[in-house]
């Protein structure tokens, strides 16, 4: 069987981690010698190391070999809309409207899994677009990353990685953070650089409203523990739902006990007002996009340099 001894290196399906476009050079593959009939100077025939699909943990530090990506975590229970949210705003990059949110658009490792989600939101010829599938609850310790790419200015190019998880991870992840099942909600609590909280306005109108906000109080409640400061936007979905101004106090008083929480509405029905483009996405996207990491204070330096580096194991 042809395979490659390293961990992080997926070839044959994808090119060789290393560089090596002739795999039987590389000191670590292990498999069969190649037919002399196989042509690697063909740039079209090049296996690139990564599959454009939605990319894993081993695919994220490949991203970071640029500088560390920034994750955008998206919390919230299951048919909360948040593939859609993530469908909706490639579909809109796709148009050309990265202008509307002062950003140049700078590529992608992922097109595949982008079109996984938004595909089927796409007008084909006789073909009725709808909405995302619902997104897999199958057993997983880190969710499917979203790689986009963005430009600012005379900024250098910045990664973001946008974790497209079910809403079943964060339910159990409320009741217990450190159970087995809760891993996958557990490492974007971990690795996110800000969380986007999603309030389904349509689950808190139906029937069982009153278990759709007993259920976003609880995962509301345990992002609170986990956040660490971190920037944090209440994004309130199918925002051309109707709910009771009861309801929206109560989802609020949940969420607004935490310091400095944007808040947002959002939908993919359009108007003749937004011209098409659903309500409220491009403003969230621009507020996503300008989230800043929490930066480290050092302490002040009392010596005659202005180098940080010395202020750590030295004499006082």
């Amino acid at each position: 069987m042809n395979s490659c001894s390293r961990a992080t290196c997926y070839a044959p399906d994808t090119g060789c981690s290393l560089g090596f476009l002739d795999r039987s050079k590389c000191p670590s593959w292990s498999g069969a010698e190649l037919s002399g009939t196989e042509d690697t100077s063909r740039v079209d025939d090049v296996l690139m190391p990564w599959s454009a699909r939605a990319l894993g943990l081993v695919d994220a530090g490949f991203v970071a070999g640029r500088g560390k990506p920034f994750v955008v975590g998206i919390v919230g229970p299951e048919n909360a809309g948040k593939t859609t949210l993530l469908a909706s705003w490639f579909l809109l990059l796709s148009r050309g409207l990265a202008s509307k949110i002062d950003r140049r658009f700078a590529g992608s490792y992922s097109f595949e899994g982008w079109e996984t989600v938004a595909g089927t939101m796409r007008y084909h010829p006789g073909y009725l677009p709808q909405f995302p599938p619902h997104t897999s609850s199958k057993e997983g310790r880190a969710p499917g990353l979203l790689h986009l790419a963005f430009r600012h200015d005379a900024d250098p190019v910045r990664s973001y990685l946008f974790a497209d998880a079910p809403g079943e991870w964060f339910k159990k992840w409320a009741v217990d953070s450190q159970g087995p099942e809760s891993a996958g909600a557990a490492w974007i609590a971990q690795h996110a650089d800000l969380f986007l909280l999603t309030a389904d306005r349509d689950a808190l109108a139906g029937e069982h409203r009153g278990a759709a906000r007993g259920t976003l109080q609880l995962i509301a409640k345990r992002l609170m523990s986990e956040r660490r400061g971190r920037p944090l936007a209440l994004v309130w979905t199918k925002a051309d739902v109707s709910i009771s101004k009861e309801m929206e106090t109560a989802v609020r008083n949940a969420v607004f006990t935490m310091s400095e929480v944007g808040e947002f509405a959002v939908s993919v029905v359009g108007n003749d007002q937004n011209n098409g483009i659903g309500a409220g996405l491009l403003e969230l996207l621009q507020w996503t996009l300008d989230c800043k990491r929490n930066t480290a204070v050092l302490p002040v330096v009392d010596r005659g340099t202005c180098d940080p580096l010395f202020m750590f194991g030295m004499r006082r």
